[in-house]
């Protein structure tokens, strides 16, 4: 089981909840232009209404994607009970969201970026005060049923109230923490999970050690691997035993997500019908969205989306071994104004010079030094100044001093020099236009290096200061990212 910290202690919780939330993005996201032939699909997904949401007029759709751990299918059927032995789900059932994404996608479905929020991060819920953000859903729900049945209304009455306001309050406060309006309500259950990954015949992962973990079940040799559906659920509900804890485990769902996303997307998924059966049984019985949404229009404009232009990336945390203001919990301390900065340079990437756009530019980070993490911390700063991620790479160099590749030596390769604190640019013709490459020798000493110490308040090394907020994971790649 997971384990959550409360005022009691550590108590057992069922299967992560929200990692089903995950894999629907791929589906949703990815693939449902795919289902544009089986018109059934709009009349077999289940849909709801009432909560309060945004137009999409902003020339992009913001969706909130979140999980549960109901024992139920999207209809409301009981799960059979080979399927709840198949989940290893235990016997507590709660509504908390162990899982929340907020996913942007422009209008013209050029790209997807799927932002995490730590399930811990002790945020102002409406209604509530300062809370963790996955008690929002549940807790609003819980007082607001309790207050219903008290007035005289039926428990389904209650129960049905409890719900939507649970949802508007989850939604109301991903909007004031991230500043962005939530234009559309994806909640999916455990189920969907394991119907997605078997789907598509297993999903391709990779781990830098071997795991034997008890609580989440993980058992798993080092190196790259296939998983099935419950082997899958294991890898991604782990937290005990890694480095960063929690926010590793969300690392190991977002590199699992876009190997998936890369999988859905190749020709052998989507022109094999008994797949894309399945993918449609899966989202069927276990996705419910917003009445407003109509999804067909809506995976018409993803027709031309490719993994490579699919990321996810988390939120900037200041710590997750806070402990919340009444010293009762343990809870993962944010600020919300970083995470808002933080979340406007990601999904709108500033102009770096003129009007010249870093949104423009893909760029790839060489660590031709020796200084361990050096282009992962590079290319952190880069993603958050609105530039496109590209490749992360170790690699010798014949350059003494650090220096920017470019197609040609145009605005946007001299934008990136000066960000980087004033690097030298060099033309590489072999470069395709607006594909940035730079090369990091131990002579670096802009943002991101050992030097770069940051304010008097926090005057730890980079490396340290962004390892809880590493540069997106995206789609199009290779192979499968090894993680811890």
């Amino acid at each position: 089981p997971i384990f959550l910290a409360s005022a009691g202690g550590w108590r057992p919780r069922a299967a992560a909840r929200g990692v089903v939330a995950l894999l629907s993005v791929a589906v949703l996201v990815c693939t449902g232009y795919a289902w544009n032939s089986m018109t059934d699909l709009k009349s077999t997904i289940t849909q709801l209404g009432g909560l309060g949401l945004g137009s999409g007029d902003d020339g992009a759709v913001d969706i909130m994607l979140v999980g549960t751990d109901s024992r139920t299918d999207a209809k409301g059927n009981p799960l059979a009970p080979e399927e709840l032995r198949m989940l290893r789900s235990g016997e507590e059932v709660a509504t908390n969201t162990d899982t929340i994404l907020l996913i942007r996608i422009p209008n013209d479905g050029s790209s997807a970026t799927a932002i995490s929020i730590p399930r811990d991060s002790y945020v102002d819920v409406p209604g509530i005060g300062m809370s963790k953000i996955n008690a929002a859903y549940g807790a609003t729900k819980e007082g607001t049923r309790a207050r219903a049945v008290e007035s005289g209304k039926s428990a389904g009455e209650a129960e049905r109230e409890g719900t939507q306001a649970g949802r508007r309050a989850l939604i109301d406060t991903v909007a004031k923490l991230t500043g962005v309006e939530v234009d559309h309500y994806a909640e999916v259950g455990l189920l969907g999970f394991v119907l997605l990954t078997n789907a598509v015949g297993g999903v391709d992962v990779c781990l830098k050690d071997a795991v034997r973990e008890p609580y989440s079940g993980a058992r798993f040799r080092a190196g790259r691997q296939t998983l099935d559906g419950p082997r899958a659920l294991s890898f991604v509900r782990q937290r005990h035993g890694l480095p960063r804890g929690d926010l590793d485990r969300i690392t190991r769902q977002q590199v699992f997500m876009a190997s998936l996303a890369q999988k859905v997307l190749s020709a052998g998924t989507l022109t094999d019908s008994g797949k894309l059966s399945q993918l449609e049984n899966a989202v069927s019985r276990s996705v419910v969205i917003d009445d407003n949404w109509d999804i067909l229009k809506f995976v018409e404009q993803l027709k031309d989306l490719s993994g490579g232009k699919v990321r996810f990336a988390t939120i900037p945390v200041l710590t997750e071994q806070g402990w919340s203001d009444d010293g009762q919990q343990s809870v993962v301390r944010i600020d919300p104004a970083a995470v808002h900065k933080f979340t406007d340079n990601l999904l709108n990437p500033q102009t770096a010079a003129g009007d010249v756009s870093r949104g423009d530019y893909t760029v790839d980070v060489v660590n031709a030094g020796t200084v361990d993490g050096l282009a992962g911390n590079v290319a952190n700063i880069l993603t958050n100044k609105g530039y496109q991620a590209g490749a992360t790479t170790n690699s010798a160099s014949d350059d003494k001093d650090s220096v920017v590749y470019a197609h040609s030596d145009d605005d946007g390769a001299r934008a990136l020099a000066k960000d980087l604190g004033g690097s030298v640019v060099r033309v590489d013709s072999a470069l395709p236009d607006k594909h940035l490459k730079v090369v990091l020798t131990n002579t670096y000493e802009g943002p991101g290096s050992i030097l770069d110490t940051g304010s008097q308040q926090d005057n730890r090394p980079a490396s340290e200061r962004v390892g809880n907020n590493r540069p997106p994971v995206t789609a199009g790649s290779d192979g499968p990212t090894c993680v811890n």
